[in-house]
């Protein structure tokens, strides 16, 4: 697997389930780890400090992917970008912002598709949701402050994530919350090796990524908080990824 794949039909399938799909879609066995449905919600309902979002706030999604984490955004901010490189993704978080659903299927086994909807939940204002294609590690510089990032999943699958994270002190406000999750699989597929932010050995001396995080981060932030949140990518119906995200709220000072 390599960056082209976020392009694939596959992958567009794979996370609309991800991001849209219901319970009983994604995980139809009774004994699966249902505690790691619903990530895309679940990083901003248990990361995200609810009390303390400003009126009229702004929030930026960096690897929006579909978009689900963008929308629910929206629930707390009145403006919500989402950013991700991939054309694909994009291209349909817009048609779902503007009509609030899309057709899509998803494999059960081979060449057998189960046909579904992705559905915005109705509740959600969509027109306070944006989405641009954008690499993270070179963003555009008219994007203004924003009172919320997230980026879930994001810092391990680019070529400098530090690249990325530099960019952070100038577009958060002061109080403003940075949300970072990843499942820390740093690879040389997407990231060479001296880039890597964790799960290096130099010397005698090993590192993991929260330690390189407080390093680059902790001139402009604090760290608020630390959650381990479990996740599930379904391929098809007997194959499935389960991985457990590194979560981390910093305030900035």
């Amino acid at each position: 697997m390599h960056a082209d794949f976020y392009e694939t039909e596959k992958a567009l399938s794979e996370y609309l389930l991800f991001h849209y799909g219901k319970p009983d879609e994604v995980l139809p066995w009774e004994f699966g780890p249902s505690n790691a449905l619903n990530y895309p919600m679940r990083c901003i309902t248990e990361c995200i400090d609810s009390e303390n979002i400003p009126n009229n706030a702004r929030a930026l999604d960096l690897g929006c992917a579909v978009g689900r984490s963008t929308f629910e955004l929206a629930r707390y901010c009145k403006q919500s970008i989402g950013i991700d490189l991939s054309d694909s993704f994009i291209a349909t978080a817009r048609e779902l912002q503007q009509h609030g659903q899309i057709d899509y299927s998803f494999i059960i086994e081979g060449e057998v598709e189960q046909v579904a909807i992705a559905k915005v939940p109705t509740e959600i204002d969509r027109s306070r949701v944006s989405f641009e294609q954008g690499d993270a590690m070179f963003l555009r510089n008219n994007l203004g402050k924003f009172n919320i990032v997230l980026m879930a999943n994001l810092i391990d699958r680019l070529p400098c994530p530090k690249k990325c994270l530099d960019q952070l002190a100038d577009l958060i406000c002061s109080e403003g919350q940075l949300i970072i999750a990843s499942p820390c699989t740093w690879m040389e597929d997407y990231t060479p090796k001296e880039e890597w932010l964790g799960g290096s050995i130099i010397g005698d001396q090993s590192s993991q990524t929260l330690d390189r995080l407080k390093e680059i981060l902790c001139p402009s932030f604090e760290l608020h908080g630390k959650w381990d949140i479990p996740f599930l990518i379904r391929e098809h119906a007997r194959k499935y990824q389960w991985s457990v995200a590194m979560a981390t709220r910093w305030i900035r000072r």
